[in-house]
């Protein structure tokens, strides 16, 4: 019999595409994880000369090749000398070439965040004074255009196949193992590891123009694809594709040897295997995503990496299950439907997973945001409220389908069900007699009409009634077939409480694919903390900027960005120095975590340096004065010129790290 889709169904595929084009559409290259917190020289700046290298200050490690990062003079030409290198921590740098002359040069960077993601921008800083420049930066699209969004859409099949295939697998496994004899269940695993597959080979060819040109001509470049195998995301890419032979290993042995066992001691056995290998390899995809992404960078990586598995094992759990249900009660044959024992195995393991969500969730947004601030002030927590609501509501739904799954497994349904069976069986017989009555006729017939004719023909007649007796028996008995599962079919559905179960679960649904494609677009944008901590550098920089412009009239201020590396490692550290004047000056020392708040590190030392005349570094160690400020008096400053202003910052016994800038004293 041929299959239709259903109204509601259709419905839902629309509802698919549609938010999946409207979310990653707007998915563009600001949705970086990495952001540039400090420069030097800054933004808008104005040096008396040309320095000798440009150095950028990210939120975290990014990889860099020798076009990462390009100095422009006001002509457009390249003046950096290429070949980045790591200064120290988050900070990388490029040497320039010798005797640039006045005028407005253009910084251009393009990297590789640490959790995968490519970070593009540039911006300017003038020596001298400013000038008319015509470089131009536009070809840095990385992240961006239809390889952005191509891109953005691979994620969102990535994360749908892997939820379906680790969900209806664990459904089948857990709560319905006569599903595994059941055609649309193995459709949907199929389907769900097919999917991935796909979309994991997707995303390795367009990994490589993704974080560089952003081309569709470079998606087949194999220059590319070898560079995207060297890197962290190539190589979880690859894991991925290894672990879903494995789980293509699994699937065979769900629906093959494990549907055709028959003794109730080796399927349990078979049971135990598979639930074993399937949360091994479960597992295992999930960290392909923990190890190359988020989890991997920031705060706490130890912790947040095994986190991360969790979490998308229960999203998996749940919506994946949620599907598989939803699979069965409307693709199901009537002879083996989805029994109320499955049912309500499904709705205890579905509360499970999402109380393991709620958990995990809470650790993760507590993470990427840092501050309640966050939640209204940064495009990631604005999104994070909208995935809650989302949450409240699917569990709000969820809550009445556990509703509709106690009342299928109550007693009294389960009486009315066994009336509804005799009722049927009642029905067969009188149509088995019908049936009979009619060949009878049929028969008897036959034998007059022989009776009347000759020999000869009533032997051919007889003959052939013999050769057809058997296809029309087999004939008759595929069309009892058909009605008899019409009829179940059509008793079945016609339960309230199943029909009320298989709407609430289509909701569930709906929602459940609405929630994926901002979970989708979330994992593309930069982190509330990473932003909030981008825009307060921001401020630094332009503070600084104004301040080096206005040193030649009284005190100057510095702004610099630390990362030690260890807890609470980042900041802003703030020098100033009054008078800023050959002799005898007054410095003043603040450190602020990156949100702006004081706050105190066991040791702040500063070092005062002028190269030109192979003077320094002079230590000056000041004394602590409250909470994130030191102060020293008498600062000397034997001569003016451009000095170098180094600040040691050291925030545990083991981290520490030092900034600088260079200013002009005197």
């Amino acid at each position: 019999m041929k299959r239709t889709i259903t109204p509601r169904l259709r419905t839902l595929v629309l509802l698919f595409l549609a938010v999946t084009g409207a979310l990653l559409a707007g998915a563009g290259p600001a949705s970086a994880h990495a952001a540039l917190t400090g420069s030097d020289p800054s933004q808008g700046v104005v040096v008396p000369k040309a320095p000798d290298q440009v150095s950028l200050t990210f939120s975290e490690n990014v990889s860099m090749n020798d076009n990462s990062l390009r100095v422009l003079d006001p002509q457009g030409k390249r003046v950096d000398k290429g070949k980045p290198t790591n200064l120290s921590g988050t900070t990388y740098g490029v040497q320039l070439k010798s005797g640039l002359g006045k005028g407005t040069y253009t910084v251009a960077y393009q990297v590789v965040s640490a959790d995968s993601h490519p970070v593009a921008g540039a911006y300017t800083f003038s020596v001298g004074a400013p000038s008319r420049t015509v470089a131009s930066v536009g070809d840095q699209d990385a992240g961006g255009g239809v390889v952005g969004w191509l891109y953005g859409f691979g994620r969102y099949m990535s994360y749908a196949g892997y939820i379906v295939l680790v969900g209806g697998a664990a459904f089948v496994l857990a709560c319905w193992q006569r599903g595994s004899g059941v055609r649309a269940m193995q459709r949907l695993v199929v389907g769900g590891w097919l999917t991935l597959t796909a979309a994991t080979l997707w995303l390795l060819l367009l990994r490589g123009s993704y974080t560089t040109s952003g081309s569709v001509g470079d998606i087949f470049d194999l220059n590319l694809l070898g560079q995207v195998l060297q890197t962290k995301s190539g190589a979880a890419l690859v894991s991925r594709l290894l672990l879903l032979a494995a789980a293509a290993l699994f699937i065979a042995v769900l629906f093959g040897a494990y549907d055709k066992r028959e003794e109730e001691e080796e399927k349990r056995d078979l049971t135990f295997g598979l639930a074993i290998g399937g949360t091994v390899v479960a597992a295992g995809l999930a960290a392909s995503w923990a190890m190359a992404e988020h989890a991997s960078t920031g705060l706490q990586p130890g912790i947040a990496m095994p986190v991360d598995v969790l979490h998308l094992l229960a999203v998996a759990t749940w919506l994946g299950g949620l599907t598989a249900l939803l699979v069965a009660l409307y693709r199901a044959p009537a002879d083996t439907p989805v029994d109320a024992t499955a049912v309500h195995r499904f709705s205890r393991v579905a509360f499970g997973s999402v109380l393991a969500l709620v958990a995990t969730g809470i650790y993760q947004s507590w993470r990427q945001l840092g501050s309640w601030s966050a939640f209204t002030d940064t495009t990631y927590g604005q999104l994070l409220l909208v995935k809650i609501g989302l949450v409240a509501l699917l569990v709000g739904i969820a809550s009445i389908s556990r509703r509709w799954t106690g009342r299928l497994a109550d007693p009294a349904v389960t009486e009315e069900e066994e009336q509804s069976a005799e009722v049927e069986e009642r029905e067969k017989e009188k149509v088995k007699a019908s049936a009979a009555i009619k060949e009878a006729a049929v028969k008897s017939g036959a034998k007059v009409s022989g009776k009347v004719s000759g020999k000869s023909g009533s032997a051919g007649r007889s003959s052939s009634a013999d050769d057809d007796s058997p296809e029309r028996a087999a004939q008759l008995a595929r069309q009892q077939a058909a009605v008899d599962s019409a009829r179940q079919k059509r008793v079945r559905d016609a339960d309230p409480t199943r029909f009320g179960l298989r709407r609430s679960v289509l909701a569930e649904a709906g929602v459940a694919v609405v929630l994926l494609a901002v979970t989708t677009v979330l994992t593309q944008t930069e982190p509330g903390r990473t932003e909030q901590e981008a825009k307060a550098a921001t401020a630094a920089s332009s503070s600084s900027s104004s301040s080096a412009s206005d040193s030649s009239g009284g005190a100057l201020t510095l702004d610099m960005s630390f990362d030690t590396g260890g807890t609470d490692g980042k900041g802003v550290v703030r020098v100033d120095l009054d008078p800023a004047t050959v002799g005898s000056n007054e410095m003043h020392v603040y450190v602020q975590r990156p949100n702006g708040r004081a706050f105190d590190i066991p040791e702040v030392k500063v070092a005062f340096t002028l190269a030109a005349k192979n003077l320094g570094p002079l230590p000056v160690a000041p004394d602590h004065v409250t909470t994130g400020h030191w102060a020293a008096n008498g600062v000397q400053i034997p001569m003016a010129g451009d000095w170098k202003v180094s600040v040691t910052v050291r925030t545990s016994d083991i981290d520490q790290v030092t900034v600088s800038k260079n200013a002009q004293i005197g």
